[in-house]
């Protein structure tokens, strides 16, 4: 379904960006749209900017629709997101039915100085006592 109001959004748009391009300017003839000036014979009498305004109604309106109706189905198609899973990690945790625990680590251990000496100097002695 999301596939075939994929195909007639990207086709109705193509044709109102075509019917679009058609139409003519204000300062425009319907001739100088199509070359000459005979050419307004082929919309009728009154010219091509009455069937190509209806048209583009109707083609911006089917755009709509179906854009809408594509928003709609994606945003209920899925509940998973990528958004919510850390990056790197898979959405759900792998199975580990029939396999052995995981050891646990070990604290890590401080490291010893260089020289075998404390790492921390003793305590100064007071004078006096």
């Amino acid at each position: 379904m999301i596939t075939f109001l994929m195909i007639v959004h990207v086709i109705v748009c193509l044709a109102v960006v075509l019917v679009v391009l058609l139409q003519q300017g204000k300062g425009a003839s319907v001739g100088a749209t199509f070359g000459t000036g005979g050419s307004q014979t082929v919309f009728g009498s009154r010219g091509a900017g009455n069937f190509l305004t209806k048209l583009t109604a109707a083609a911006g309106a089917i755009f709509m629709i179906t854009s809408l109706a594509l928003a709609i189905l994606e945003s209920h198609g899925t509940t998973a997101s990528v958004v919510n899973t850390p990056s790197g990690k898979a959405a759900t945790a792998p199975s580990t039915a029939g396999q052995p625990a995981p050891a646990q680590k070990a604290a890590p251990v401080a490291p010893a100085s260089p020289s075998g000496a404390p790492a921390m100097p003793a305590a100064p002695a007071q004078k006096g006592q």
